[in-house]
């Protein structure tokens, strides 16, 4: 039963809100914007609207799935978190190309430690005010939440770790892209 729950969040995290709405729309938000499947790149390419439902479907994703998870106990719970982060990102439904995985990993740490989660969302918010870049944004508050599940839920800490170095790996264009000073930076005003 274990492992059926894994399973099951995998399954979750291929559900891919960002490349439905494109299908509806007529595009592959995978060959638009940035190419990638998130939130983000849909508030690019598909609107405010369309961002939002990626968002909350992508969060609500991640939740349900350590939230299933936790019913076999916590260990079941923080394997959930990183299968629906591999769902994710390596989804089965479309040819293992999917997002970069930061909404559905802070949907999956809610249940988890909701205070954990809400530290690595500020640090996230932080710095994408303080830089005017997503990325970086995205990227410090994935390192956030591995150096403050230490302290905050340390059994968590080596999933957490891996989670965060998954997601800065999938940033490794952007890193590129930061280091040629050629990395967009947000417009607020829109």
């Amino acid at each position: 039963m274990f492992y059926v729950f894994i399973i099951i969040a995998y399954l979750l995290g291929c559900v891919n809100p960002s490349i439905i709405q494109g299908k509806l729309a007529g595009v592959d938000i995978r060959k638009e914007g940035s190419g990638n499947a998130g939130t983000t790149n849909t508030l690019r390419v598909l609107g405010k609207k369309a961002a939002l439902v990626s968002l909350i479907v992508d969060i609500g994703k991640g939740a349900l799935a350590t939230g299933l998870g936790s019913i076999k106990g916590p260990t079941c719970a923080y394997i959930c978190a990183l299968a629906v982060l591999l769902g994710h990102i390596l989804p089965v439904f479309y040819g293992f190309k999917g997002g970069k995985g930061v909404a559905a990993a802070f949907g999956a740490v809610l249940p988890i430690n909701w205070t954990l989660a809400l530290c690595a969302l500020a640090v996230a918010l932080v710095l994408t005010l303080i830089t005017r870049r997503m990325s970086v944004g995205s990227m410090g508050g994935a390192a956030g939440l591995a150096v403050l599940s230490v302290f905050m839920e340390k059994a968590f800490w080596p999933y957490a770790l891996a989670m965060a170095l998954i997601i800065i790996f999938k940033h490794r264009s952007n890193i590129k892209r930061l280091i040629k000073g050629e990395e967009p930076p947000l417009n607020f005003k829109k």
